[in-house]
C-alpha cells in the first residue's frame, strides 16, 4: 500500500514545478522580468528558487544593502500566484570581499591561493567569510522570513568540490585529528609512520592529505 506525505508547503498543495531563476541578471532589461512571469505563469510554474549568486546585487558594497530589487521580485510572485525558495547566497562571494579579506579564498592544494572567480571558491574555514555569510543570512531571513511568496529556504549552492589548505584549515584539521586520537603517539601507530621515516613528532608537522603531499602514510 503506497504512503501518502502531505505537501511540502501548505500553499501549494501539489507537486511542485519551477526552476532556478537569477533576474539580477535582468534588472537593466526592460520587460525580461514581465515576460519571464507570463512564461512561468504559462508553464505551470509555483515555485521559483531566486538569491542563489545575488550576494553582490544585494551588498554591492560592504555593509550597503540594496533588497529594492528582490522586494519588487517577490511581491510580483505574490501577486501572481508564485511562490519561492529563497537562498542564501554564499555560494558565491562578492570581488569586494575577495580583494579587502584575501583570506576568504581558497588555498590549493599546493598550498598556493587561488584568485577571486567561478563559485564556491572560498575558504569555509575564515572567520571573516562565516561573518560575512552570518550577516547576509540575517539580512534576508528578516526582511523575507514572512513574505507571503516565501515557502522555503535554498541554502546556498550545490556543494563543489574542491578544498582549501590555508592555516585555517591546517589548524582544524590538526585540531580534528587531536581529538580523534588524542596523543600524536596515537597518530603514529595509527598512520604506520615509522615507514620511510615518517614519525611526527610535533602537530605542526602534519599537513592536510592532498595529491602533493605524499610524506605521510595515513593508513
Amino acid at each position: 500500500m503506497s504512503k501518502k506525505y502531505p505537501p511540502i508547503s501548505s500553499k501549494v498543495p501539489k507537486m511542485l514545478h519551477g526552476a532556478d531563476y537569477n533576474p539580477e541578471q535582468w534588472l537593466d532589461y526592460p520587460g525580461v522580468f514581465e515576460e519571464d512571469i507570463r512564461l512561468m505563469k504559462l508553464s505551470d510554474s509555483n515555485v521559483i528558487s531566486v538569491g542563489i549568486f545575488s550576494w553582490v546585487s544585494l551588498e554591492p558594497e560592504e555593509g550597503k544593502f540594496q533588497f529594492e530589487w528582490l522586494d519588487h521580485v517577490l511581491d510580483t510572485f505574490a501577486e501572481n500566484g508564485i511562490y519561492a525558495f529563497l537562498a542564501t547566497p554564499s555560494g558565491a562571494r562578492p570581488a569586494w570581499m575577495s580583494q579587502k579579506y584575501p583570506e576568504v579564498l581558497r588555498t590549493n592544494e599546493n598550498r598556493v591561493q587561488n584568485l577571486h572567480g567561478e563559485r564556491h571558491n572560498h575558504c569555509y574555514s575564515s572567520p571573516i567569510y562565516r561573518e560575512k555569510v552570518t550577516i547576509i543570512n540575517t539580512k534576508l531571513a528578516e526582511r523575507y522570513g514572512n513574505h507571503p511568496a516565501v515557502i522555503g529556504w535554498h541554502i546556498s549552492n550545490e556543494l563543489n568540490g574542491g578544498h582549501c589548505h590555508c592555516d585555517f584549515c591546517q589548524d582544524n584539521f590538526r585540531e580534528w585529528l587531536k581529538k580523534r586520537y588524542g596523543t600524536l603517539k596515537k597518530l603514529n601507530h595509527a598512520w604506520w609512520t615509522t615507514f620511510w621515516s615518517h614519525t611526527l613528532t610535533d602537530w605542526s608537522q602534519v599537513e592536510s592529505p592532498s595529491r602533493v603531499v605524499k610524506n605521510q602514510c595515513m593508513a
